[in-house]
């Protein structure tokens, strides 16, 4: 069955891949997991598509998403899909002048809210004025003026059914590939947020590289579903990937539970930001390590057999009989109890939204869990590169995907370094540095009421300009870090910090690190420690972390990460090292105002917040 929209995705896994009977879904409820068939979501589209038409909402109106993952998230967004609205998805965590312009610049003309607390805001919101029309919530109310339970909305659809059924079909028979699909606004480090305008076509040729490019997932797959689906990478790697393949999305509970979550689902794939897989590796160093002894040394020797088998694949080769025997060996005693710990059938994570440490990605190769990281933006919906299956060299971003252009441009003269497809893959090509530059199935159709911001970022011959820098290295696409984060310190010297913090974040005891320097002599750093290692090794409680002053002036804590730092920085040219830096109590967050939603530090708000801290590193 050729799909010629996103729901016939899902109509293609629900009647071809799978069948109506095959869970689609799965929620945790009253303690234990529970499944929610392809027929049963399909009934439930089928009546919100009745309701939200029997509403007055047509083709092109938008539709706003302010909620937590769920089950009430795809069908409501499987509706509209069907009908041609457009979802524009908030995170639930925006501040409420965020939410207000975004309302107001999307003109949505309903929304779905998740909580009481978000319906309070969205309710005092609409008293100032929004084209908001109907507010459906996804816990139990009573019908009031604008406001509908979801429950009762399916309730309503069911009843209409019958009259809409061939309207309903013929709206879905006319929408095509072109037609806007979703709304994604950038949180960005600065500026007020930009809509993203993503097509159905823009993520049905996504979900369809990224099969291509990672051939072996298929509809026996279970996602484990814990990314907010407000953000593309969720929406793309998790929920329309799945739907294009047949596969089951679980939900987690939270982010707070997903160590049990995975244990009970017992999940196939998931998509992660590497900070979570950072956490597993620490977790695992730390108990391993801990208390030395036969234990530390059972578990070293067994890295060492993955990392012999490692690089004989990464050559072409196989193990010989003696490495497998020993492979064995470490699998029964170490591999197979820490994957047990990820569910146990754990193949395939999907890593983006920030750079992965190889030694991490190295970590997981050796217990037979494949970590691809890839690279991309909302702009492009999001996929660009990927690792492949068969194929990953840690520390890039991957193959470029099947169907998207990327090109190399020096960023001073505009000259093209080289233009690359997935066609042209050459496992051993590099090329110099420059802009990386995008063209494809999957860029954007621009921002929404910014056509002065979409030609910014659109040159007149069709190529997105991303904003990062990266070049090849051995056939697949690297990053080396944004263009505006570039530091040129006081002698004229271009240091690009993320390749830096990378290296520094190689510490157990380091949980994030801010490099500064520009047009400054040297490098400084803000450094956030380990909470766990500072209560445990210097025995302080978590007032200690509330006190007034944002930064530790203890010595020996100081002491205790530059004795890592001194270690790591030998990698690293004498101007790449930090000279000096203070240690900050609080990690950098959303709330604080120094991360975008997406976890992207916000590098000039945070200088000016703390530049009396930052000049005395200076003096």
């Amino acid at each position: 069955m050729q799909a010629h929209s996103l729901h016939g995705f899902f109509l293609n896994s629900a009647h071809t891949l799978r069948g109506p009977d095959q869970p689609f879904l799965m929620k945790k409820v009253q303690g234990a997991y529970t499944h929610i068939s392809f027929g049963d979501v399909l009934s439930s589209i089928d009546a919100i598509a009745s309701a939200l038409h029997d509403m007055g909402l047509r083709k092109g109106d938008r539709v706003a998403f302010i909620l937590e993952n769920s089950p009430e998230y795809i069908l409501f967004d499987q509706a509209c899909l069907k009908l041609g609205l457009v979802n524009a998805s908030l995170y639930p965590t925006l501040s409420e002048s965020e939410i207000e312009y975004i309302l107001k610049d999307s003109e949505s003309k309903a929304i779905l809210v998740g909580t009481p607390f978000l319906l309070r805001r969205i309710l005092g919101i609409d008293e100032r004025g929004t084209s908001l029309q109907h507010i459906f919530t996804v816990f139990d109310i009573e019908s009031q003026e604008k406001v509908m339970s979801a429950k009762n909305v399916i309730e309503h659809g069911k009843q209409k059914q019958s009259e809409y059924a061939s309207t309903i079909q013929e709206i879905f028979n006319s929408i095509h590939e072109h037609d806007l699909a979703s709304l994604i606004y950038t949180s960005g480090t600065t500026g007020v947020p930009k809509g993203v305008m993503l097509s159905h076509g823009n993520f049905m040729s996504n979900a369809k590289a990224a099969k291509t490019i990672v051939s072996n997932i298929g509809p026996d797959d279970v996602f484990l579903s814990f990314l907010p689906l407000c953000h593309v990478f969720e929406r793309l790697a998790s929920y329309y990937l799945s739907t294009y393949i047949g596969g089951t999305i679980a939900f987690a509970e939270g982010i707070e539970t997903i160590a049990t979550n995975i244990k009970e689902v017992r999940p196939t794939v998931m998509a992660s930001v590497p900070r979570l897989l950072e956490r597993i590796y620490d977790r695992v160093q730390k108990m391993a390590l801990a208390d030395g002894g036969l234990k530390s040394k059972i578990f070293l020797w067994a890295f060492s057999q993955g990392d012999a088998k490692r690089l004989l694949n990464e050559d072409g080769k196989q193990p010989g009989a003696l490495l497998s025997i020993k492979l064995a060996i470490a699998d029964k005693l170490v591999f197979s109890k820490i994957r047990e710990r990820m569910g146990g059938r754990m193949r395939i994570v999907v890593s983006g939204g920030a750079a992965l440490y190889p030694h991490v990605g190295i970590f997981f190769k050796n217990l037979d869990i494949l970590v691809l990281e890839g690279y991309g933006l909302t702009e492009t919906s999001p996929l660009v590169s990927v690792n492949e299956f068969e194929r990953q060299v840690y520390g890039t971003v991957g193959r470029v995907a099947p169907g998207c252009t990327v090109a190399i441009q020096n960023p001073d003269t505009k000259e093209m370094h080289t233009v690359q497809t997935y066609e042209t893959f050459d496992k051993n090509f590099t090329c110099p540095e420059g802009e990386i530059l995008v063209k494809g199935p999957n860029v954007m159709h621009g921002y929404l009421n910014k056509p002065e911001a979409t030609a910014e970022v659109m040159d007149a011959d069709g190529w997105f300009h991303t904003g990062d820098v990266g070049t090849f290295h051995k056939g697949y696409l690297k990053i080396t870090d944004r263009i505006k984060n570039m530091i040129v310190n006081s002698f004229g010297k271009n240091v690009y910090p993320t390749p830096i913090e990378n290296q520094y974040s190689k510490s157990t005891k380091i949980e994030q690190i801010f490099l500064i320097g520009d047009k400054r002599e040297f490098l400084t750093a803000i450094i956030v420690p380990s909470k766990d290692d500072i209560k445990e090794i210097f025995k302080k409680n978590d007032a200690f972390f509330e006190e007034v002053d944002p930064f530790i002036p203890d010595q020996d804590i100081h002491d205790w990460i530059e004795q890592d730092m001194k270690q790591l920085e030998k990698d690293l040219a004498k101007f790449e090292r930090v000279k000096n830096f203070i240690v900050k109590r609080q990690p950098f967050s959303v709330e604080a105002g120094e991360f975008t939603m997406t976890q992207k530090v916000k590098r000039k708000f945070v200088e000016a917040k703390y530049k009396d801290a930052i000049d005395a590193m200076y003096y």
